[in-house]
């Protein structure tokens, strides 16, 4: 048989769930031409894997690159922890559709990347994305939020029946040109706006065309239960199936009711209704610093979000306290820490909005408006909320894929500012590393399953996610001994540990531990 690589002697995870087998893996082409014993097969290249494991290339079940892409393709933060595919267009957030009010909420974020390039629909942005070139599988859901915005701009208000026709269609639209999906981020503008029967009504249209739903939930911390019990009447009146995004009980208030969470879930489950959700291994999260704002804050988008942060700061801040009564002291600020902002300000970067608000000699409220202002919004946190006893129940759960809710960024270039979450570079590595072999929490084979086999079925990722004859040549090759990830919150442009190769679409992207420059990354549609 002709073939282009011979991966010789490795254990394979075949990213089922099965136990690892000791097997040959041939590849011709972008396919794999054949597993198993294969001692009498001639390559144009053998390469040697013994002592090592073969499995389907990782896949990103939350990731946020589709403007990043477009900057710098390499996607190295990505490729180095074994990931071939990223699932983009979470949270309410996706590259198309974008039209008017929603263009221009998103011109910064161009802007900052210096992309040039501006389009409204899913088909123009993929014409540019093919012709920049990407190491990476690109797939995507459509984003609420896009549409939403895109009909009725940043209102505070429901859609009028025309503008709920004019949404569904704009989504039939996406989901025709290749869109996974539905994605909703409910404590974002606009999505903070929606009522359940209008994400229900657009969840009818994306279960028409066999899409999923992905939800970063209304409330993660003291309404928890609620954002759940949201999500299972999404499921339940709509049929379609349901992620939720980066699963977590935040505020330590809240940790108790993650029990509670799973008991819903299981219910859901024993009246047939799939729901499933992703994690990243850290108990930090990561989001725009304004997150902090009350919703009414971005009633009419950015210009006049920032217009109340300079005439209604006396309002602002009360309903902060309101919501957040531990806000008045310094313990609830130490726990939010700067991670990106402008250049005036990069002293900040890696410090806790309370440090940062005991230089200044302001209150941290007054903190966070300003530096809002000074950087037009621009500026990204870290928030360590979360319990590492839930972070170990919430990634054994069967229905638990992994995501690292972050953006393919490389380690020089446009993409490697300011110090963001070590999620982006560490997440799939820490888990076989850290939760895998040191803790022993999950086995080898259930690991990947939740990196490989799992989240390609939950997007409907044809001939991805499984290592055998005939599905696409995503390949990742690591050492159980030695895969870890290696950076953190203060250095987190540090490469993992223990990748030794990985194939997209049959090409060598990774070889020996190295980037490949090779660009054969695909746009899945």
């Amino acid at each position: 048989m002709a073939i282009d690589y011979l991966l010789k002697n490795g254990m394979v995870v075949d990213g089922t769930g099965g136990k690892p087998v000791r097997a040959d893996v041939a590849v011709e082409g972008s396919r794999i031409k054949d597993v198993g014993d294969l001692s009498g097969a001639v390559a144009a290249r053998t390469i040697d894997l013994k002592g090592l494991c073969v499995c389907p290339g990782f896949i990103d079940a939350h990731a946020h690159s589709e403007f990043v892409l477009l900057a710098d393709g390499r996607a190295e933060g990505k490729i180095t922890q074994g990931i071939t595919t990223e699932i983009n267009g979470n949270c309410g957030m996706s590259a198309a559709p974008l039209y008017g009010p929603a263009l221009e909420q998103r011109e910064s974020d161009l802007e900052q990347l210096h992309i040039k390039d501006r389009w409204n629909t899913f088909p123009e942005y993929f014409s540019i994305l093919e012709k920049r070139k990407i190491a990476v599988n690109f797939a995507t859901l459509a984003g609420h939020g896009n549409i939403r915005a895109s009909v009725a701009g940043y209102s505070d208000r429901r859609l009028s029946e025309n503008e709920m026709e004019e949404a569904a269609r704009l989504l039939r639209e996406a989901m025709d040109a290749g869109a996974r999906g539905l994605s909703t981020g409910l404590i974002y503008p606009p999505g903070i706006f929606s009522g359940t029967s209008e994400i229900i009504n657009l969840a009818h249209e994306a279960a028409k065309k066999n899409g999923v739903y992905t939800t970063h939930m209304r409330s993660e911390g003291d309404m928890l239960m609620e954002s759940i019990e949201e999500v299972v009447s999404i499921a339940s009146e709509s049929g379609i199936h349901s992620h939720i995004s980066h699963l977590k009980a935040s505020g330590e208030k809240n940790w108790d009711k993650l029990k509670d969470v799973f008991s819903a879930l299981d219910s859901a489950a024993g009246k047939g209704l799939r729901i499933t959700c992703d994690r990243y291994p850290y108990i930090a999260s990561s989001t725009d610093l304004d997150a902090v704002l009350p919703s009414w804050a971005f009633e009419g988008g950015r210009k006049k979000e920032l217009e109340r942060l300079r005439s209604e700061r006396g309002r602002l801040a009360e309903d902060i306290l309101k919501e957040h009564p531990e806000a008045s002291g310094h313990d609830f600020w130490e726990k939010i820490v700067v991670s990106t902002s402008g250049p005036g300000n990069k002293w900040m970067e890696g410090k806790s909005i309370a440090a940062i608000s005991r230089s200044s000699q302001k209150t941290p409220i007054e903190t966070v408006f300003d530096l809002l202002l000074e950087e037009d919004l621009n500026v990204g946190a870290i928030f360590f909320l979360m319990s590492e006893e839930n972070l170990r129940s919430i990634i054994k759960r069967d229905y638990t894929a992994v995501g690292t809710d972050s953006a393919a960024r490389s380690y020089d270039g446009a993409t490697a500012e300011g110090k963001p979450h070590p999620r982006g570079f560490g997440s799939c590595p820490r888990m076989l590393g850290k939760y895998v072999r040191e803790e022993g929490i999950l086995t080898l084979q259930e690991a990947v399953y939740k990196m490989t086999g799992l989240p390609a079925d939950i997007f409907r990722l044809k001939g991805r996610g499984i290592l055998a004859k005939g599905c696409f040549a995503d390949i990742t090759v690591f050492d159980p001994a030695k895969i870890i990830d290696t950076s953190d919150f203060n250095d987190p442009f540090r490469r993992p540990e223990g990748i030794h190769y990985v194939f997209v679409n049959g090409v060598p992207v990774l070889a020996e531990g190295r980037m490949t420059a090779a660009m054969p990354g695909r746009i899945l549609k």
